[in-house]
Parts: structure tokens; C-alpha cells; sequence
């Protein structure tokens, strides 16, 4: 029997985030959320007054960057402890009731926009005349009322304010069934011997060179999906019609464009991103090829396409050696850089170990007072890049936090990714240029294959399942456990081609992934790995002067549309270029990996 899992009491301090740092006890925290409501009058104050001048419009978005502030810690603190073990009803039940404040502050401001969008052009620039320090919010003012088409009267943002808790009620169900409820039997091994499987044990199963033992994760898993698969299909489909009610009431054409309009993408970019994947699927089919034979099978599973294609080489890299090895390979990004990923290393930013009833997975949360970073760290390569790609996140949200007011220090979704893709990016190639022995090499080329495989290719097919099962939705048609595993199983079978066996057990991946609940999240993924290559290539080549445009990129926030913020640092998103080029080094990637298995 494998080691088991600790309770989080039994987690050393030093393998602990500083929640403290947030508040010192949650009674300071219910003193905060008791000043947070008392924000609802105070808003309710201004009801009427925002037409009347630039002071008044001032002072209004004043008070909504304290009441940011305020709930940026009240958030952080609630949610970070209820992760560190989602079985703690308390927490819970703290998450509740500061979620239910906010959709009763929601609802008190839902005059807001509409008053907003009253004003006329002449007026608004008579405010920004009378009122100078109203400039600070122009940008702000403009992607508001960009949106007036989308935006509703006073007492319909204020319905579906108040429908903002329900909406979110399909995510928080799917998070409790998923992270605190479901439990998967133990794998076996070739010799009978016992491993537990967990979320965050899953990959190393599948990763073990024991192929019995990756296949009995791998059907212990999905079976275990496929004995809730109705319940899980209700689950994603409510989730898809919340999405669609928004649109449709928010009067968008799609589900697809009310989401990339929050962060200022055309919806041609999604699109783009999926044609451009089609045009190179040849080359995954070719790497899969190459897999299968690399291996020697037969038939080569989804079990199967985990395992390092190189024998012989440890993967086992200690958090200590993890830590070292990435401060090293950000080296060219300069001492100001490293200076900030050192503070997150040693000063509470990181929760590190997996403990029972902790949220599964890895992320970074951009708290004002200081990232806080959760990771579930296992021994090896994969955990290393993890720890690279959260703290790439952590560092774009410290930078964006000191460098930009409140109102545009949090950066959108669409280049959330980036940073933290350049970090793994960066990470690669300082290990293959350290690497001389030849089937280091190639494990370590295989890694980055891996990282196309599954960063471009596969979440590009999230992407394109998930416009799917949205379209079919907004046609009138439902979303059943059998036409999801059907759609589902065809993706399977475009992208990884004729050299995969799709398995049955893979049909039900659908209902284990999270991001799903995350509103067109996934295709950022294989947009900022494809601007991640090319920025990390950039920095190597061109030093110092990239960095500076890196830096600035960073230090952003949302103070330009996302699109404007990329190109500044060097890269254009637009069309698929990018893309292209991305896939073009994973071509040449597969031939190198073709002459190192040689």
C-alpha cells in the first residue's frame, strides 16, 4: 500500500500559504464583512446622482475601488481556507454568506450602468473637463458604455442581479460532488499491490511504466464517473443553460460572444484557434504514431499516452530541487524578477502538499496583499513545470497589482495564461540546454511534446467540445449523458487519429473536467501557450530589450484590451499566425525526438 494522504493538521508550516497574512482570525474577517454590507446604502446613496457631474461619477467609482479592496480580502481569506479542506462546513458556509452579500450589493448598484449610459457624449466630456481626476476612470467609463447594447434597464440588471447566486449554482454543485464527495476505488498493480487514486495521484498512475497499473487508474477513474454520468449530465447542462439565459437576456448572439466581449476578443480569435489546430492535426496524428511505436504496443490506449516514451530515466524532482532549477531557468528575466519569485518562495505564497479534503489541482490567486499559490506537489517533472506556471501567474498579478490603480489591476482572462506559459516555456529550454546525455534529452523532449499535446491540442479540443454542447443548447436541443459521451468520443477520435484505441471509459472525460463550469476558459490555454513560445523565444534572443517589453506586459492589468497589451510585448494575436508558428516547433520538435530514439 502506497503512502496515504495527511490531514491537514499533520502539513508542516513551512509547506503552508500565510493565510494570516489576509487576517489574523476569521472574527476579523466577520468584522470586515459586517463593515462590507454596511456598502449597500452607502451605495444606494448615489442612486440618481451620477448624471449630475464629474465629482459625483468620481466619487461613486472612489467608493467601488475601497468596497474592491475590501472584498479582495474577504474573498481570499474565505475561499483559501475553504480549500485547504472543502469538508470544513464553516468555511463553507463564510463563502455562503459573503456570496450572498455580494449579489444584495450587486443588486443595490444595479442602477449604476444604466445611469451611466444616460449620459451623453457631450456631457461626459463637460464631466471630464469640470472633473480632472475623473480621467483616471475614462478607460473604465468607455467599456462601459462600449457595452450599451448588452446592458439591461435599472430593475432588469437588478433581476438578474439577484438570479447572480443561483447562476452560480451549478459550478459550487459540481466543485462539492467533485472535490469533497467523489472517491475512486484503489489501483492495482502488476504485482497486486494497492494505490490510492486521487485527483492529484491520477497522472503519476498513468505516468508509471507499470501498465497494468495505468490501466486499472485509468478504468477505476472513469468508471467511477460513468456510475454519475446522468447526474453529471445534468450538472453541465444546467451549467450551459445559466450561460445561455445570460446571453439571450443580455441580448447576444451567442454564448460565445457574451464571454470573449468581457475581455475585449473578437469571437474570431476562438474560431481561428480551432481552424488552425485542424490544419496541422496531421502532426499530432504523426506524434501519436511515433508513440506507439516508441512503446512497442499493439494498441495504444488513452492509458497509454502519459507514460515517458524514454526508459531508464528517474523523474523524481524534489520541491527543494524544483525551486532551485526554476529560479535558475528565469534567470533571463532579470534580477527584479527573481527577486519577487524568491519572496514568494519564502514568504508564505505557496501551499504546497496535498491533504485530505484539499481543492484538487493547482492555481494562483492574485490577492492585493500578496499571491497566494496552491499547488497538490508530487515529486516530479510535471509538479516542477506546475510550480513554474503558478508562479509565472502569481508574479503577472503581483506586478499588475503594484503597478496599476485599482480599477485596472486585474488582468482578463485571455492573457492569464501567458505568463505563466512563458515560465514553463523558459523552463524547458534552460533544461534541454543543461542536458547533455542524449535519453535525458529526449525525455525531456517528450515533455515538451507532452506540453503541445496537452496545452494546443487538447484544450483546443475542450474548446471545440465545449462550443458544441453550447451551440446545441442555444438550437433548443438537450444535453443527455449519451450525446455528450458520443460527441465527446468523435473529438477523441479526430484529434489523436487512427493510432489511438479510443476506450469507452474515455467517452465519459468530459464529466471530470472543471473548466467547463469556467465559461469559455480552456481555448486561453492554447492561445497563451501559442504567444508563451514565441514570447519566451523572443526574450533568449533579443535580451534585454524584450524583457523591458515582458515587463511592461506584465505590469498592465487591464489598462489596454488584451490584443494591445500582447502586441506591446511582441506578439499579435490576430489570425493564426501564432498558432501556426507554435505548431510549426512542435514539427521540428518530432523530428528531433526521431532522431534521439534512433
Amino acid at each position: 500500500m502506497s503512502e496515504r494522504i495527511p490531514v491537514r493538521a499533520d502539513v508542516s508550516a513551512e509547506n503552508k500559504w500565510s493565510i494570516e497574512d489576509i487576517y489574523a482570525s476569521d472574527e476579523l474577517w466577520e468584522k470586515d464583512l459586517v463593515k462590507a454590507a454596511e456598502y449597500v446604502d452607502k451605495i444606494e446613496n448615489y442612486r440618481g446622482k451620477l448624471r449630475e457631474s464629474g465629482k459625483s461619477l468620481l466619487e461613486y467609482f472612489r467608493l467601488d475601488d475601497e468596497l474592491t479592496l475590501l472584498f479582495d480580502s474577504l474573498i481570499n481569506y474565505a475561499q483559501r481556507k475553504g480549500d485547504e479542506d472543502t469538508r470544513v462546513a464553516k468555511y463553507q458556509d463564510m463563502c455562503g454568506r459573503m456570496e450572498m452579500l455580494l449579489v444584495k450589493i450587486s443588486g443595490a448598484s444595479a442602477f449604476v450602468v444604466p445611469e451611466i449610459l444616460e449620459i451623453s457624449d457631450e456631457s461626459m466630456e463637460q464631466f471630464f473637463k469640470d472633473c480632472p481626476e475623473l480621467e483616471l476612470y475614462r478607460k473604465a467609463l468607455d467599456r462601459i458604455r462600449h457595452r450599451r447594447a448588452h446592458i439591461l434597464s435599472e430593475n432588469e440588471e437588478r433581476l438578474m442581479a439577484l438570479a447572480g447566486e443561483m447562476l452560480g449554482t451549478p459550478e459550487t454543485i459540481f466543485s462539492m460532488f467533485n472535490d469533497a464527495d467523489l472517491k475512486f476505488p484503489d489501483a492495482v498493480d502488476k504485482d497486486g499491490n494497492l494505490h490510492q487514486v486521487t485527483h492529484e495521484s491520477y497522472i503519476p498512475l498513468v505516468q508509471s511504466p507499470d501498465r497494468v497499473l495505468r490501466k486499472s487508474a485509468f478504468e477505476g477513474l472513469y468508471h467511477t464517473y460513468e456510475g454519475f454520468k446522468n447526474s453529471s449530465a445534468v450538472m453541465l447542462s444546467a451549467q450551459v443553460k445559466t450561460l445561455v439565459f445570460s446571453a439571450r437576456a443580455r441580448k447576444y448572439q451567442s454564448t460565445l460572444e457574451m464571454s470573449l466581449d468581457r475581455n475585449e476578443v473578437d469571437t474570431r480569435v476562438y474560431h481561428s484557434l480551432i481552424e488552425a489546430v485542424h490544419d496541422n492535426m496531421g502532426l499530432m496524428h504523426r506524434y501519436v504514431k511515433l508513440r506507439k511505436k516508441a512503446l512497442g504496443l499493439s494498441e495504444l490506449h488513452a492509458y497509454d499516452l502519459y507514460t515517458p516514451i524514454v526508459d531508464g530515466v528517474e523523474d523524481n524532482v524534489p520541491y527543494e530541487q524544483a525551486k532551485r532549477e526554476v529560479c535558475e531557468a528565469l534567470a533571463p528575466l532579470g534580477e527584479d524578477y527573481l527577486k519577487i519569485f524568491r519572496e514568494g518562495l519564502e514568504n508564505g505564497w505557496i501551499d504546497v502538499l496535498e491533504n485530505e479534503g484539499k481543492r484538487s489541482g493547482a492555481y494562483s490567486a492574485g490577492a492585493k496583499v500578496h499571491p497566494f499559490v496552491l499547488l497538490n506537489y508530487k515529486n516530479t517533472l510535471n509538479w516542477e513545470f506546475t510550480l513554474a506556471h503558478e508562479m509565472g501567474h502569481a508574479i503577472h498579478s503581483y506586478l499588475s497589482n503594484k503597478n496599476q490603480p485599482t480599477v485596472y489591476s486585474d488582468y482578463v482572462i485571455f492573457v492569464a495564461e501567458v505568463a505563466s506559459t512563458c515560465n514553463e516555456s523558459l523552463l524547458m529550454q534552460y533544461l534541454l540546454k543543461n542536458t547533455s546525455d542524449k535519453k535525458r534529452k529526449a525525455f525531456l523532449v517528450n515533455y515538451f511534446l507532452e506540453q503541445f499535446r496537452t496545452t494546443l491540442y487538447r484544450q483546443t479540443m475542450f474548446a471545440e467540445f465545449e462550443l458544441m454542447i453550447n451551440e446545441k443548447v442555444e438550437r433548443g436541443e438537450t444535453l443527455t449523458a449519451e450525446n455528450l459521451c458520443e460527441m465527446y468520443h468523435k473529438l477523441n477520435v479526430d484529434y489523436y487519429g487512427e493510432d489511438l484505441i479510443v476506450d469507452s471509459e474515455l467517452d465519459m472525460e468530459w464529466a471530470r473536467i472543471p473548466h467547463f463550469y469556467y465559461d469559455y476558459y480552456v481555448y486561453q490555454y492554447a492561445t497563451g501557450f501559442s504567444a508563451a513560445v514565441a514570447l519566451s523565444r523572443r526574450i533568449l534572443d533579443k535580451g534585454e530589450s524584450a524583457v523591458k517589453d515582458y515587463i511592461g506586459f506584465l505590469s498592465g492589468g487591464c489598462s489596454a484590451d488584451p490584443i494591445t497589451l500582447l502586441r506591446g510585448a511582441g506578439v499579435d494575436m490576430t489570425g493564426k499566425n501564432a498558432v501556426n508558428e507554435a505548431l510549426k516547433l512542435f514539427g521540428s520538435l518530432l523530428d528531433e525526438m526521431g532522431e534521439l530514439l534512433k
